[in-house]
């Protein structure tokens, strides 16, 4: 499937264009960097508050920009029109995704800084961040599909808020209900333990699993998000 740059560029535009103009949508932007001024006092001795702060942000701001993008073409019914163009899925998808992953890198940059946090590993953190904004893109993106307004992709959110941000808090109780240690594997989990890893004593293994894991949620949700965005397409 061929990708032209020149057609993605055009989408992000006209998605930026629209955006800016959101002021409902817009807010999600400063909301990361207020968990970071609020946390930045207390960040070194409060339990959770780094692992809080990136979980919060990818789903209120990656995930929910990214469905609201996607929900408001399909509120306006051009969505489809989009698909007449000669643009290939994956010009669209690329397009609608790039808007939201610059806005992610460029907050959550900022609020890293506010924060004052310094990583065991600068690569396995940059990569996992990465990657993991790509993935909380395609679960933006699958919500989107299933919404048909604002509002619906608003709720639509909640399922991914609720998973995937309280995933790490399910530890707590692994020991009175043995089941819940599959959520260890959740990227939300494995992202906490990456950003609990010490400055001292860490092995490579310590960053590869983290890394590893995210790398697979990221690559079934985003072959998911294309698969849906093509079968929706043809269902409407």
């Amino acid at each position: 499937m061929s990708i032209s740059l020149k057609r993605a560029q055009a989408i992000f535009v006209k998605d930026y264009k629209e955006f800016s103009r959101n002021y409902g949508i817009s807010i999600m932007l400063i909301l990361p960097i207020m968990f970071a001024v609020l946390f930045r006092s207390a960040g070194a001795s409060l339990p959770g508050a780094s692992g809080f702060l990136y979980n919060t942000s990818f789903v209120l701001l990656t995930c929910f920009a990214q469905a609201c993008l996607i929900a408001e073409e399909k509120e306006r019914n051009t969505l489809r029109s989009l698909m007449m163009t000669p643009a290939t899925t994956l010009d669209v998808l690329i397009g609608k995704s790039s808007l939201v992953f610059v806005m992610s890198v460029v907050v959550l940059a900022i609020a890293t800084f506010i924060f004052g946090y310094k990583p065991a590993s600068i690569w396995a953190f940059v990569a996992t961040i990465f990657l993991s904004i790509i993935l909380y893109t395609a679960a933006g993106t699958i919500c989107g599909l299933f919404s048909k307004t604002l509002l619906d992709a608003s709720l639509s959110i909640l399922p991914v808020a609720f998973i995937f941000t309280g995933a790490p808090w399910g530890a707590f109780l692994e020991n009175d209900y043995p089941i819940l240690k599959v959520l260890d594997y959740m990227p939300s989990s494995q992202l906490v333990h990456l950003l609990g890893i010490s400055n001292i004593g860490y092995t490579t293994g310590d960053l590869l699993k983290p890394l590893l894991i995210t790398l697979a949620w990221t690559v079934v949700l985003t072959v998911v998000s294309v698969i849906l965005y093509q079968r929706r397409l043809k269902d409407e």
